[in-house]
């Protein structure tokens, strides 16, 4: 029989703790806590195979964490580490728990009270599993996010939910599935502790659905954004009623599943990447070295600048206004970089490897890499995968930054070209979504073909 259970805590950073992904070395430590962070468990089982959700209210964790917080669920339970997914919202109003270089310091106290707090939850919905019954559906909305990084480019607009009740009928979950980066409490409180529209996404279905909690899964956002008009006071609730109604609308579409099944299934992926030239290591370092010594802040846009924020305007205003700190920020982060990949440049493997994951739950499949993923990958895996009910849960598991396609791979854009800066990796290939996109199609289809494997 179908059984399911679901618990919360607290992952609310005490004081003193930084947020992450909003500019280099402010040193952003929260002042107000406008809403509550949590760790969301689900935890299912069809009587012979398990698996664990978990929903974190952070921006980011690296693998580290994950792998910790894996084995203390493990203990606690016998499940496999396998079997245990955990997805990040990935709020800009939150702490990481995983280094990125200059964007918000991570407190290893904090990581790893929060890696408990995760794994704490996971327990806890393990136990209280009870009978119940599942139902997902899907719908798209396609009038709340756009593509970041190139005029008229695409977005994977597919909302997926599920819903799993009481025997009674009552409700005891909700899980909901979109991909858009949740930055909008970044634009008007920088400094306050929030869930973003997450959160807000949350309270709506659990004020909707009295009696069950709800899960914000975090979906393949690494080129798409809200819309910027929604970020005023009047307007910041928008996005999440319009992903509250249709997830209410998809759930009423939603058939009840007969015999749910459960399924897990991993491997890790091999990325090619390419490994950055003495010319890249050295030139932007010597810039960086030239203007510190001269105090020059001329041009920084076209040079050192130009990749390093997609808007470099609100770098210097997120410095207080004052360009010659922003500048002085980007270039200590290329002298603090150079010096870290020069530990192993010439010796380091051209190849990156991590994790992807797959979950089965009754009719509806959660996949899941640790990247921030881009929405022509996450389109072709839905129409290579050919089932309508396919959460995409990046973020998740660890962190290796953007997953950017062939585009901005050639531009060096941010993500092309930035964000393997800040990870300490390797730049990627167009290449190297593609491998992913393969490894992520395998885990699904040993979750749909045999039930997946969770040794």
């Amino acid at each position: 029989m179908f059984q399911a259970g679901v618990a919360r805590t607290d992952l609310t950073p005490y004081w003193g703790v930084e947020l992450t992904g909003w500019g280099y070395y402010i040193e952003r430590r929260w002042q107000r806590i406008h809403d509550r962070l949590s760790a969301t468990a689900l935890a299912v089982d069809d009587g012979e195979r398990q698996a664990v959700l978990i929903a974190l209210d952070l921006m980011v964790i690296d693998e580290a964490f994950a792998l910790r917080t894996r084995e203390m669920v493990h203990e606690a339970t016998g499940l496999p580490p396998t079997a245990i997914l955990l997805n990040c919202s990935h709020s800009h109003n939150a702490p990481a728990a995983g280094g990125l270089l200059g964007v918000g310091e991570c407190d290893p106290f904090f990581e790893d009270w929060a890696s408990r707090q995760a794994a704490t939850a996971a327990i806890l919905a393990w136990r209280q599993r009870a009978p119940a019954k599942l139902r997902s559906g899907r719908t798209t909305v396609d009038d709340v996010s756009f593509n970041r990084t190139r005029s008229a480019g695409v977005i994977d607009s597919t909302l997926t939910a599920l819903r799993i009740d009481r025997l009674d009928g009552s409700p005891l979950v909700i899980v909901t599935n979109f991909g858009a980066h949740p930055t909008i409490t970044t634009d008007l409180r920088p400094w306050d502790v929030s869930r973003d529209v997450p959160g807000q996404v949350c309270d709506g279905l659990e004020a909707a659905f009295p009696g069950a909690l709800a899960l914000y899964i975090q979906g393949a956002c690494g080129d798409a954004n809200f819309h910027r008009e929604f970020a005023t006071p009047e307007r910041e609730h928008e996005p999440a009623q319009r992903l509250l109604a249709a997830t209410r609308q998809a759930l009423d579409r939603a058939k009840l599943c007969s015999e749910p099944r459960v399924a897990a299934a991993a491997e890790r992926a091999i990325l090619p990447t390419r490994r950055w030239t003495r010319e890249e290591l050295f030139k932007d370092r010597q810039e960086a070295e030239r203007r510190l010594a001269e105090h020059d802040a001329s041009r920084w846009r076209e040079t050192i600048g130009r990749s390093m924020t997609n808007r470099p305007d609100d770098m210097v205003k997120r410095h207080g206004g004052d360009e010659w700190k922003a500048v002085a920020a980007m270039c200590r982060f290329h002298i603090e970089w150079t010096d870290l990949m020069l530990r192993d440049w010439e010796t380091r493997p051209e190849t990156l490897e991590t994790e992807v994951q797959a979950l089965r739950v009754g009719d509806a499949y959660v996949v899941a890499n640790s990247s921030e993923f881009f929405s022509p990958f996450a389109i072709g895996i839905r129409q290579r995968f050919g089932d309508e009910k396919l959460l995409m849960a990046c973020y998740s598991n660890g962190r290796i930054g953007y997953l950017p396609d062939a585009h901005d791979i050639e531009v060096r854009s941010y993500a092309g070209y930035q964000s393997p800066k800040y990870c300490n990796q390797f730049p990627f290939t167009p290449e190297s979504g593609p491998a992913m996109c393969d490894a992520m199609l395998r885990v699904l289809e040993r979750c749909r073909s045999n039930g997946g494997s969770q040794s």
